[in-house]
């Protein structure tokens, strides 16, 4: 009995592969289709065929080394290291303009302030070029009144008022300084004013007691000068002895020549 069709199924000759040899196992009075059936191809190695055709286009894809594109890589790290310089440039410039800024306003602050003012201190950054550069400065100034001299108090509350506002550009602590010694100056009028009221009244006692010293000094004279004139003098007794003692009169003799 023949199982199966008359008419056998050739595989595609695209995908057929040579059959593995089975005719040591088959014996001869098998029907031809279980023999072809036992001898299918075999289409494993088709996926590894495939995996090397990857292979092949990735590295066909992978760009070639050539002058041009190497002498394109040196430019762009010329590219970069010239940018880089520029901004190293750029930052050692502005350090230095910092710098500069700083030094002339705290040499300001010292320069006005005079006695009053310490010296200036920096605080200090390094930069690209390995300089150190001011980034920030101070000056220690004076803003105690004078004691128990008001007016020494306002002449340096002036010079303290200009040296806070001495740099071109204040600070916010420059002003304040300057705040301080206003009203370190305000404190001090009110206490010369008190000062000045206070010399004023004294004064103006001394004058008063001065005045009434004249004025009993000036009635002690009158007194002294007014009092021999109203006293009227004793009479005397030796007058009228002496008028009694007087002798007659003598007799006048007329002589005719």
């Amino acid at each position: 009995m023949q199982i199966g069709g008359a008419t056998p199924y050739p595989a595609s000759a695209a995908t057929l592969l040579p059959a593995r040899s089975l005719a040591a196992s088959i014996s001869s009075d098998v029907s031809p289709d279980i023999t072809r059936a036992a001898q299918a191809p075999v289409t494993a190695a088709q996926p590894a065929d495939d995996e090397q055709s990857a292979s092949s286009r990735e590295e066909a894809d992978k760009p070639v080394d050539s002058p041009a594109s190497s002498d394109k890589a040196r430019n762009t790290d010329d590219q970069r290291g010239v940018q880089q310089q520029r901004l190293e440039q750029l930052e050692v410039a502005s350090l230095a303009s910092r710098d500069q800024e700083v030094r002339t306003h705290e040499q300001a602050h010292a320069a006005i302030g005079g006695s009053y003012a310490g010296s200036p201190s920096y605080t200090y950054e390094r930069g690209p070029d390995g300089k150190r550069y001011a980034t920030g400065g101070e000056v220690g100034i004076d803003t105690g009144p004078v004691s128990n001299d008001p007016e020494a108090t306002l002449r340096k509350m002036e010079v303290v008022i200009r040296a806070a506002l001495a740099p071109a550009e204040p600070s916010a602590q420059d002003r304040q300084v300057a705040a301080q010694a206003q009203a370190q100056m305000a404190e001090a009028r009110a206490e010369l004013a008190q000062q000045q009221r206070t010399e004023a009244q004294a004064a103006s006692e001394k004058r008063a007691q001065g005045s009434e010293d004249d004025e009993a000094s000036a009635d002690n004279d009158k007194s002294a000068a007014s009092g021999p004139q109203d006293q009227s003098p004793s009479p005397s007794l030796d007058l009228y002895k002496q008028l009694s003692g007087l002798q007659e009169p003598m007799p006048v003799v007329d002589l005719v020549a």
